[in-house]
């Protein structure tokens, strides 16, 4: 398996999903804008969201792909298979009982994740109405996530990296059929979450009959490696769970801020998403398969070598994704959602958290190329230790800051708890031995650094001094804008990098080839 091209098939992909996300929210922006049915409804989308990255994308995944990858190194597929379908069982069990629960219970749930909608009824009950629509999506979206575990380990890893652009297309095709049709343009977003549970499920097990690794229904079972997947499991749901808990207290103290505040996160966040979904999570995904398979071989320098190319790749290519919106995080909120009911003052208002969240952008990819690093070594419970303290600061930062800056101050706690996520596991690492920078590594750094900061300059000039007309005209000339501002970012980055040997095209050649291919002479 070849990282860089596994990572290039899952960042593709996923920057694609990124798009046409980004066209969603467009869309969303102008339809919906900031008000009290998208503060609802972003409620009701976040919290199948958040237990969806705890139970599947999280801890399950975290400790399902390494065991499933040993035992398809050590044993063969029929044993995988077995051990997927039994993990299968499983889950469905677990999250068929927790779906049963929380639809009961949603109003009661409601008063702890939004408190603050308590005050506006109508607000509360649709936030309830839309999230018992919305919540089976999280059944649906966490067997798919089982499923692209297998494929990832199979060194198939497109299936799962599409899957959200599905999600995406049904967004967009329900606001669109059903806009103004039914009681509230929420719920038809609500419906098309649902919808679109069905279509990922759908998709996946296409994907695995391709693969010819089809996982047929079995009784639930606690065989010797399903007792292994819950010990594993039990301390990485908390890792995991401290890591979603921020997420729900952002939306808590949100919710007790002034209306529109949970939106403009929303929007901030998704922006942000936009480089960690396509760098961060795409390497990530392909780091862990490729670490388990490499430490039950017993390479561990090919397994440091992974690890720093994971470390270099995210840097490199996330660092500058950071300082262009922390730059022109305004023009690029403006001209990407200020439409119809979304003013220039939500605009404003949303272009502060995105500086704010931008900050920590270098540390959200430096989780996801780190952790794996511990998930392959069936090591769940450090990062519990680590993600637990991160918690505990963000919900200090959160009420420290809420005062002075409102939901701003949510976003930079979010940020400078992420910082000390990562450096923490970093600084673990290389207390074990499990991380050493190597020579490339440094280069890398210090040289990509001089082109971040060549590259921000030129930004900076470019919004600073272009002229008036390009972001205060026409749609056309505002879009114009923001392609050239983007253009000239990524063309002085891109020949920074090339003219200080940072990472040249003959780099990506080598970088593209197979393990053990030689280079052409």
């Amino acid at each position: 398996m070849n990282l860089f091209k596994a990572s290039a098939t899952i960042g593709g992909f996923t920057f694609l999903s990124r798009l046409t996300g980004l066209a969603r929210d467009m869309l969303m922006a102008s339809i919906l804008g900031t008000g009290m049915v998208a503060d609802a409804f972003f409620v009701a989308f976040k919290l199948p969201s958040l237990f969806r990255r705890l139970f599947a994308e999280g801890a399950f995944s975290s400790a399902f792909v390494p065991i499933f990858s040993s035992l398809l190194q050590r044993d063969g597929r029929i044993a995988a298979r077995r051990f997927a379908e039994e993990a299968l069982a499983a889950l469905a069990l677990v999250l068929l009982a927790l779906l049963a629960i929380f639809e009961i219970f949603m109003p009661w749930l409601m008063l702890g994740l939004a408190p603050g909608f308590v005050s506006d009824p109508p607000k509360f009950d649709l936030a309830v109405e839309l999230t018992r629509i919305t919540f089976p999506y999280l059944v649906f979206v966490s067997l798919v996530s089982l499923m692209g575990g297998v494929l990832n380990s199979l060194g198939r890893f497109a299936a799962q990296a599409a899957a959200p652009i599905l999600l995406n297309i049904a967004l967009i095709g329900a606001l669109l059929m059903f806009r103004d049709t039914l009681a509230t343009n929420g719920h038809a977003l609500a419906w098309g979450v649902f919808a679109a549970g069905v279509l990922q499920l759908g998709g996946m097990l296409f994907a695995c009959w391709r693969a010819g690794f089809v996982l047929r229904p079995r009784w639930p079972r606690l065989t010797q490696p399903v007792r292994e997947l819950g010990r594993l499991l039990v301390p990485g749901a908390i890792g995991s769970s401290a890591a979603q808990v921020n997420i729900a207290v952002d939306i808590i103290i949100a919710s007790l801020l002034p209306t529109g505040s949970v939106s403009y996160l929303f929007y901030a966040d998704r922006l942000v998403q936009l480089p960690l979904g396509a760098v961060g999570v795409a390497v990530g995904t392909a780091l862990l398969p490729l670490l388990a398979r490499q430490l039950s071989a017993g390479d561990q320098g090919g397994a440091m070598h992974s690890l720093n190319r994971a470390i270099e790749l995210v840097l490199l290519l996330c660092v500058p994704a950071t300082v262009a919106l922390m730059i022109a995080g305004q023009p690029i909120v403006e001209v990407l959602f200020e439409r119809d009911e979304f003013t220039a003052a939500s605009t404003s208002a949303t272009a502060a958290a995105v500086v704010a969240f931008a900050v920590g952008l270098p540390a959200y990819v430096l989780i996801k190329a780190l952790s794996p690093a511990f998930f392959a070594r069936r090591d769940t419970r450090t990062p519990v230790q680590v993600a637990v303290f991160a918690l505990a600061l963000n919900v200090v930062l959160n009420l420290a800051l809420m005062g002075p800056m409102l939901h701003v101050g949510l976003a930079l706690a979010t940020a400078i708890s992420a910082w000390v996520n990562a450096l923490a596991l970093g600084l673990i690492l290389r207390r074990r031995g499990h991380l050493t920078f190597d020579a490339r590594l440094v280069r890398s750094l210090w040289r990509g650094t001089l082109a971040v900061a060549l590259m921000g300059a030129v930004v900076w000039a470019a919004v600073t001094y272009a002229p008036p007309a390009v972001f205060d005209g026409d749609g056309v000339s505002q879009w114009v804008g923001l392609a050239v501002i983007v253009t000239l970012g990524l063309g002085v980055y891109g020949l920074a990098l090339q003219f200080l040997g940072v990472a040249t095209l003959r780099d990506f050649r080598q970088m593209a080839r197979r393990p053990g291919q030689s280079s052409p002479s």
